[in-house]
């Protein structure tokens, strides 16, 4: 993640941090439920079909 995109999710109160004076700090906990919860499952072959039926 860029510098940006963690200023950006602190300003907007996406993700949890501590304040302590002027600096932040983000718990790995914390962090790793972030990225988890922004986690997209791979398309296969089987999914794509599926949806094409579900289409049709």
């Amino acid at each position: 993640m860029s510098v940006r995109y963690v200023r950006r999710a602190v300003a907007e109160r996406q993700i949890a941090f501590h304040r302590l004076g002027r600096s932040i700090r983000i718990d790995p906990a914390d962090l790793a439920a972030f990225v988890r919860a922004g986690r997209v499952e791979p398309m296969t072959a089987e999914t794509v079909w599926r949806g094409l039926r579900s289409v049709a």
